[in-house]
């Protein structure tokens, strides 16, 4: 049974969700404000703290830095529970790291969601530590940035994008950091006939954006929807403010672009040395593997933008298609949806 600790000062608030908690099979320990609650969490080792923010004798701010400096509850997951959704304090508690705000009033559901979230991402931490020993410091940094920049991209303006809608051009100078919340985006360089080549593909829950923001330079790509897609807007400023702030935050960011280059290295070499027929197929494995979700990805690709992932023409991808469909490697229904058959003869064809 997981242990639970809640921490608040108001007694009919701490009763009501001590009761929700415990019917949901959680072993709960409350206190009534922050220094009870720091003696507590250092007591019976909670697998996760859900905290008031405003409280008598110690905050919940003031909490989680204590917890945060100790090295037997640094790790635990925190939420907060707070009447206030000023961006400071959204800030302050994203810096300090906490794990997740849920404010005030909220659905019990709400809460058991966040709770049941945050507890799975500790088991799967806790189990990444256990099989490599000498990485834990390193796993805990990266799954600290990430969860710092996914923060970030909470609470943020969204704006919806059709299908080929420009998000922004090349020569733009950048504003801000794009982050995809639905949908999907594809970065690309156009030649002086209008011909793309496709740069970056983006899925739900990565960012876009950041080199132009990092080099102080315009863009030197445009960025479209491929599909109907909503993007998330953070302010160029927020994104700076952080990256100077958090070293957990800079160490991820060093890490995502330190892949960017090993990528584009990486299909630059293939598109020098690989055949049509190979660099189609493996592109439709990035894919597959990049937009896979439940099992198997159905890609509702044009035939246009497979092209300019891969550098060749249209033509070249129809029949390339044609001849995998013909080998049953991949299907392809009524309305030219593409569904990966079998992967591993794709992704191991001759050149």
């Amino acid at each position: 049974m997981k242990k639970i600790l809640l921490i608040e000062d108001n007694l009919e608030v701490r009763e009501n969700l001590e009761e929700i908690l415990n019917l949901s099979s959680y072993e709960v320990y409350t206190a009534e404000n922050g220094v009870e609650g720091v003696e507590m969490a250092l007591k019976v080792d909670p697998d996760l703290i859900i905290c008031d923010v405003m409280m008598p004798k110690l905050d919940g701010f003031g909490v989680l830095r204590i917890l945060g400096q100790k090295p037997q509850t640094s790790d635990i997951p925190f939420i907060f529970l707070t009447a206030k959704a000023e961006k400071n304090d959204f800030r302050l508690g994203m810096n300090l790291g906490a794990d997740d705000y849920i404010t005030k009033p909220f659905h019990h559901k709400e809460l058991l969601d966040a709770v049941e979230i945050r507890l799975k991402k500790s088991e799967r931490i806790s189990k990444a530590f256990k099989q490599n020993p000498m990485d834990n410091k390193r796993l805990l940094d990266e799954y600290k940035g990430q969860k710092e920049l996914e923060k970030l991209a909470e609470a943020k303006e969204v704006r919806f994008y059709r299908k080929k809608d420009l998000i922004f051009k090349e020569g733009e100078y950048p504003k801000r950091l794009y982050y995809v919340v639905k949908g999907k985006v594809k970065t690309f360089r156009s030649n002086e006939f209008g011909k793309e080549f496709i740069t970056g593909v983006y899925n739900k829950g990565e960012f876009l954006g950041f080199q132009a923001l990092l080099k102080e330079g315009t863009y030197n790509e445009y960025a479209a929807a491929m599909e109907d897609a909503e993007v998330s807007f953070i302010p160029k400023e927020d994104f700076l403010e952080l990256l100077e702030g958090s070293r957990d935050f800079t160490a991820r960011f060093i890490k995502m672009l330190a892949n960017n280059v090993i990528e584009k290295e990486e299909e630059l070499l293939k598109l020098a040395y690989n055949s049509i027929r190979k660099r189609v197929a493996d592109a439709l494995v990035k894919l597959n593997r990049k937009f896979q979700e439940d099992g198997q990805v159905k890609m509702d690709l044009m035939r246009d933008d497979l092209a300019g992932l891969v550098g060749t023409t249209k033509e070249s991808i129809s029949r390339m298609l044609t001849e995998f469909k013909t080998e049953k490697l991949i299907n392809i229904d009524y309305l030219g949806v593409i569904t990966v058959v079998d992967e591993n003869k794709l992704a191991n064809l001759p050149n």
